[in-house]
């Protein structure tokens, strides 16, 4: 009896496990030459939500390290192929924004969940929104810091797995 208890108990908690794990998605632009763009710069997305600056150092750091594993260089002066934010939402859902001057960028969904991180590629030259990605159960404000650390390293490191996307046959 108390050895079918505990199987009951490890199948409770195996069932669990998976949802509290991080969802990925993306959606991209399937005639974006991805393999050309070798440089980026960080831009600030009008009207979305603005973490404080500890939270914005560690996304941007987390990000920075993943694009230079994809062979992606950030520059902050000069001519660069993409431009690159991010959204979140860490007390209430918010509608995703786009950085785009030329309308609404319409790849994927519209809301940003709470504690999802979104991060958007514009193609610089056209400044249309060429990749978005979300990650579910990134930003956690209650976390440590040390756990929080780990669970944005571990979610963009998710994120970008699948980055460049694979090129058009």
């Amino acid at each position: 009896m108390y050895l079918f208890r505990m199987l009951e108990i490890g199948c409770i908690f195996l069932s669990l496990s998976g949802s509290f794990a991080q969802k990925v998605s993306y959606d991209f632009d399937k005639n974006a030459k991805f393999s050309q763009f070798k440089t980026y710069r960080w831009v600030y997305i009008k009207g979305a939500e603005q973490l404080d600056e500890q939270w914005d150092r560690r996304i941007r750091a987390a990000l920075d390290a993943e694009f230079l594993k994809k062979g992606l260089s950030r520059m902050d002066d000069g001519k660069v192929d993409l431009y690159v934010g991010y959204q979140t939402a860490a007390a209430k859902e918010e509608n995703i924004m786009s950085y785009s001057l030329r309308g609404a960028a319409t790849l994927g969904d519209t809301t940003v969940y709470i504690g999802q991180l979104v991060v958007d590629l514009y193609d610089a030259a056209t400044e249309n929104l060429i990749w978005r990605g979300a990650v579910s159960k990134t930003i956690d404000q209650r976390a440590k810091s040390e756990k929080r650390q780990k669970n944005l390293a571990k979610a963009v490191a998710k994120l970008l797995k699948d980055y460049p996307p694979e090129a058009k046959r």
